[in-house]
């Protein structure tokens, strides 16, 4: 091969192989991952010209970044725009470019690993091939939703055309990624194949110029009118149960879009282009960008150079203990799980296995992690452990009798972690001859799900050990919030009041489900009674009781009645709702828009009281990391920016 030079590109870079194909890798100056700046498409498109007059055998773009082939456009540019005009400016700039590199008449091939999402997909849709590597870790998704958008540079008119509209549409309405071998599977790509063989298929292609994919039979139909119509009225009721059009229109603009322009390539490229411009504008969009950037403030939190475990110890069988372990395993680290009882540890490994099946799907990559994850009765694992986790029930005296039995077999260096809820770690510490690498990691329920986890330090606890318990938390892909240890922490000491004003409000005779409804009219993912109910109001009363003698909370009589007559909640079949069969049954109840109203304030207005409580207190550094906190530990609604961002708003 030799390289060419082509136009003093700082981003792409251009070799010609033996064979006369272009070999165009991106390589994005001063940064780890790739993005579609303006500046790495215009370079992209003079590349295309040059391309398009000197007719190489064909094209194959690639990465030369570890971490993935693009991750999309530069959400840094989104912050910029202020008018329609800006927005419309910056789409047709992406669709020219793409539309640029379908136009060329030679083949040309995206050659895909690890991520590839959002503008990086819709640049590989516009390829006449996609070869992607089978590796778990390749992911490729239009997740423009989960900003307030929808494709913009021709992704909605493309993959509808490739894959038929069913499998397009919910992947851009839900904006979840697939795997490369179900993104075979669905025609997403032409080729899923290990790491090894990737350039030699993506070679045999250009070679070869097989037929280009594209929708037929039943899901080429799907695009065109009557089914059109019909699909767009199944999928506009299905997006209604998870989201209302007034918190979250990009999903019903996708699907107008398509189902108005969607039998017309040019006239749909226009109106999405018309259409994303009028979203990124808005309130919605504008705050889920900054949702996105909290992410990022969270991620920097933790720096996996600083701490790299390779063994952890769990103590505790029950599920969050279990998930935790499990999770660990599944993120490549080894992992052993004790437990007193051998029935805890035969649940734990089965339920892991159903994680890692659902997870990883190929049978050696889910036999390897099981591997990483082994059942511990007699605690062999927690001499060697560079991390000891300890997850039993919410007491302080069992935590306390366990530290003492553990602390000497721990290994010189190992870093000591609790996942208390609402345990001051100054109290934990007390039973410790070392209470300085004694550190809070407080995951939250479902661990598989929720991506927050608390960092807890206490005034005994060494800075490193926080750093360090943050660097584990990246290396299993979760955001690490430092907090300062005090009743409740941060998440749970905001949700709490919260959720307690909901019962006080059902016991004042306001019924369950115009409370919930309230709390859902303002954005929130679950209603306060239902989430009660969900977590356990067992657990519910105890986390409640903690918090109210350090907080002179009354902790109200109807939640004692319920916890003292053994209605828990969901599990047990009946708290404030009663549940057949793990449904909820909730009755139809009809609400004024001033009681919805007024009940929606006190609800609220106690979870923002407490927010800016903590932060005069300084239980987190800022009001963007406690905005951070509750969006990722409790779900407050993403498109209201975060508590303190919305009351200043």
């Amino acid at each position: 091969m030799s390289e060419k030079e082509n136009l003093q590109n700082n981003h792409w870079q251009r070799v010609d192989d033996d064979d006369g194909i272009v070999w165009l890798s991106l390589d994005k100056a001063d940064a780890t991952t790739n993005v579609l700046s303006y500046e790495v498409l215009d370079e992209f498109e003079a590349v295309l010209k040059q391309l398009q007059t000197e007719k190489p055998r064909g094209l194959i773009i690639q990465s030369k970044k570890e971490s993935g082939f693009i991750a999309g456009a530069d959400v840094n540019a989104f912050k910029e725009i202020k008018t329609y005009e800006e927005a419309l400016e910056l789409i047709r700039h992406g669709q020219a470019v793409f539309n640029c590199l379908e136009r060329l008449n030679i083949p040309t091939l995206a050659l895909i690993h690890g991520f590839c999402l959002g503008g990086g997909l819709e640049l590989a849709l516009a390829c006449d091939y996609r070869v992607a590597d089978e590796n778990p870790k390749t992911k490729l998704g239009l997740p423009e939703v989960l900003l307030g958008i929808h494709p913009g540079f021709g992704g909605s008119v493309r993959l509808t055309r490739l894959v038929g509209a069913p499998a397009a549409m919910n992947m851009m309405l839900s904006g979840r990624a697939v795997h490369a071998r179900r993104a075979k599977k669905m025609g997403l790509v032409d080729a899923a194949v290990p790491q090894r063989q990737l350039q030699r298929a993506a070679r045999q292609i250009i070679m070869q110029q097989p037929a280009v994919s594209k929708a037929s039979g039943w899901k080429m139909l799907t695009n065109y009118s009557p089914a059109r119509q019909l699909l767009a009225l199944i999928l506009r009721r299905q997006v209604k149960k998870r989201v209302r059009p007034e918190h979250y229109p990009a999903p019903y603009a996708l699907i107008d879009l398509w189902d108005q322009y969607g039998g017309d390539k040019k006239l749909m490229m226009r109106e999405e282009a018309a259409s994303v411009a009028r979203l990124i504008i808005g309130e919605t969009a504008q705050n889920l960008v900054r949702v996105f950037f909290l992410q990022e403030q969270l991620k920097s939190q933790g720096k996996k150079s600083l701490f790299t475990p390779k063994y952890i110890h769990v103590i505790g069988g029950g599920v969050m203990g279990g998930d935790i372990a499990a999770w660990c395993a599944l993120c490549g680290l080894h992992v052993t799980i004790q437990d007193r009882q051998y029935e805890s540890l035969a649940r734990v490994m089965q339920r892991a296995h159903g994680l890692f099946k659902k997870r990883l799907k190929q049978p050696r990559l889910i036999t390897e992690a099981l591997e990483r994850l082994r059942p511990d009765m007699e605690g062999i694992g927690l001499s060697r452990a560079d991390v000891v986790i300890e997850a039993i029930f919410e007491d302080v005296d069992a935590k306390q009798s366990l530290f003492r039995e553990i602390e000497p077999q721990l290994k010189k260096g190992a870093l000591l972690a609790t996942n208390t809820s609402s345990i001051p770690l100054e109290v934990l510490g007390e039973a410790l001859e070392n209470p300085e690498r004694l550190v809070g990691l407080h995951f939250f329920n479902p661990v598989a799900k929720m991506q927050l986890v608390e960092i807890v330090s206490g005034a005994l606890t060494d800075p490193e050990a926080a750093l360090q318990a943050a660097a584990l938390t990246r290396h299993i892909n979760r955001l690490p919030l430092p907090v300062k240890s005090s009743p409740g922490f941060l998440v749970n000491r905001v949700l709490m009041p919260y959720l307690l004003e909901a019962v006080t409000l059902e016991s004042e005779g306001v019924a369950p489900e115009v409370i919930d409804e309230a709390a859902l009219d303002f954005g929130m993912p679950m209603g306060p009674v239902e989430l009660a109910d969900t977590v356990g109001l067992d657990i519910c009363y105890s986390v409640a009781g903690i918090l109210s003698e350090q907080l002179q909370a009354k902790v109200p009589d109807r939640l004692a009645e319920l916890v003292k007559s053994g209605h828990l909640g969901r599990k047990t079949g009946q708290g404030f709702y009663q549940y057949k069969k793990g449904k909820i049954e909730k009755k139809r109840c009809k609400a004024s828009d001033a009681t919805i109203h007024d009940v929606q304030q006190r609800l609220i207005k106690r979870l923002l009281d407490e927010a800016h409580a903590c932060l005069e207190e300084g239980i987190v550094k800022d009001s963007d990391l406690l905005d951070a906190g509750i969006i990722f530990g409790t779900g407050f609604a993403p498109f209201r920016g975060g508590p303190m961002f919305y009351s200043r708003s």
